[in-house]
């Protein structure tokens, strides 16, 4: 068990559904993305821009790549912060277990995370981004912090 990282314990759970990520890119049309490459897990990552907007990429993150990772943990409830737009409070992989949830950056621009597809949270300043739940009630994820100055694997695809 210890050569398994906890990302891919987080991963093999989250691929057991739909693969697949939709981003409206500002007031454009949605569009489907998806990632079925072998070896490749879908994954969106928000970033801060120079100004201090929030942005996002589409993406994956390598399989059977061991991420510097230390402790993970679940949730299923809704802190008061979280209701607005905020930052991320620290570079980590959310993982979508169940549920539906469509993100909003500082330029308008929304993308869906549905359960097989991570979302890799790199937003640490400005206003950060916000979320709601899609035709959902609740939102069962995992969070897991990546460890100082590691490298997060994420490898952006170019549209």
């Amino acid at each position: 068990m210890k050569m398994i990282s906890k990302l891919a314990i987080a991963c093999v759970l989250a691929a057991s559904s739909l693969n697949a990520v939709k981003a409206q890119e500002g007031h454009g049309k949605i569009k489907e993305v998806k990632v079925e490459a072998e070896g490749e897990m879908p994954a969106v990552r928000l970033i801060n821009n120079p100004d201090g907007t929030c942005s996002f990429q589409k993406g994956f993150i390598p399989t059977l790549k061991h991420a510097n990772t230390s402790t993970f943990w679940t949730s299923n409830k809704t802190e008061e912060w979280e209701k607005n737009a905020h930052p991320a409070p620290r570079r980590q992989y959310v993982v979508t277990l169940k549920g539906k949830i469509r993100f909003k950056v500082s330029d308008g621009s929304t993308f869906l995370i549905k359960p097989g597809t991570i979302l890799l949270a790199e937003d640490l300043k400005g206003t950060g981004h916000s979320w709601q739940m899609v035709h959902s009630k609740s939102w069962e994820r995992l969070y897991i912090p990546i460890n100082e100055g590691a490298d997060d694997l994420f490898v952006a695809k170019n549209d």
